[in-house]
């Protein structure tokens, strides 16, 4: 086999070894507590912010602890803390819980959204 067309097939079959690689690198394993693919997943419930429930936290220190006991027992899914002239997104999120605090890092409103 002359030299130029040896190198040509064994480029040829370096090219496929390395596709098959990379598509061997496509499929993997689904982590546990996840659906497989193909399989549909149940969709979470909706956890629904109540402000009502939490108007109590008003005043208190801006904790991590104050910040989840705020969202348990607003029933949300998250919350966030926004802080005096941050910049935030507007957008309403019937799930989120949104403590509002001072410089000081005592909530002044517990509001939804």
């Amino acid at each position: 086999m002359p030299q130029h067309t040896r190198h040509l097939h064994l480029s040829a079959g370096a090219a496929w070894l390395a596709a098959a690689a990379l598509l061997a690198g496509c499929t993997g394993t689904v982590p546990r507590g996840h659906a497989s693919p193909g399989t549909a997943a149940a969709p979470r419930p909706l956890q629904i912010c109540n402000a009502a429930a939490v108007q109590s936290f008003v005043g208190k220190s801006n904790t991590s602890a104050t910040l989840e006991s705020a969202r348990l027992q607003s029933g949300s899914y998250m919350a966030r803390i926004l802080r005096e002239g941050q910049q935030v997104s507007q957008e309403f999120n019937q799930e989120r819980l949104n403590l509002h605090v001072d410089g000081a890092g005592r909530i002044t409103a517990v509001r939804c959204g």
